[in-house]
């Protein structure tokens, strides 16, 4: 389980750059800038642990998470301007991200036992972008995962993918393949800029933009 926790502490280091990101162009102070690091990184965990039924979250279990958050965003904070010009660096650990914490959240449904596809689904989905969300409405922005973006599909996808072939390989070779599926269709979704179309309110035609 050690190479779990290894993709547990990639996702958050991403998820952390991210909310530190926003945070800054948000004008928040460094508090601020902290928070929503944390809120991205650990939030899409505590909503699943949550829904399990789970007694104490792991992020309270684990104070070791916040604490990688914590660092990750500050020094994300001190060095801004050199972090910016690895755009390239930023949009692979945020797919990294995403299918960190989707692989994660639907093996943890699996791994308590549940059975369910949609319930097994859900909690990958809810892992992968709860983060993203939280981020978005702490900083007053419409959530990444409800614009154009291939966000939440490659969510999904991901998550359909663990469920398939737990069924025929081990459940931790299931996680790798989920984390690849759903890192991969992120990629290429913004390599080649693969959108879904958005209705344009000034006429009667789709938005493919």
């Amino acid at each position: 389980m050690i190479l779990i926790e290894v993709f547990v502490y990639a996702g958050i280091i991403a998820a952390s750059i991210s909310g530190t990101l926003v945070g800054i162009q948000k004008k928040l102070d460094l508090f601020g800038v902290v928070f929503l690091a944390a809120c991205t990184a650990l939030g899409g965990g505590l909503i699943r642990d949550i829904i399990l039924g789970q007694s104490v979250p792991n992020v309270f279990v684990k104070p070791q998470y916040f604490i990688v958050s914590t660092i990750i965003s500050i020094l994300t904070w001190l060095f801004y301007q050199r972090t910016l010009q690895f755009q390239t660096t930023l949009i692979l650990t945020d797919a990294i991200g995403l299918g960190v914490f989707t692989a994660v959240g639907a093996y943890s449904a699996i791994d308590h036992g549940l059975k369910g596809a949609f319930l097994i689904v859900s909690m990958g989905l809810i892992t992968g972008i709860g983060g993203g969300i939280m981020r978005d409405v702490f900083a007053r922005e419409i959530p990444l995962v409800f614009q154009k973006e291939i966000y939440a599909i490659a969510a999904i996808v991901g998550s359909v993918s663990i469920l398939l072939t737990s069924e025929i390989f081990s459940k931790l070779s299931s996680l790798y393949i989920c984390f690849v599926i759903t890192t991969l269709i992120r990629i290429i979704a913004v390599r080649y800029k693969v959108n879904f179309p958005i209705r344009n309110v000034n006429d009667k035609s789709f938005n493919m933009e």
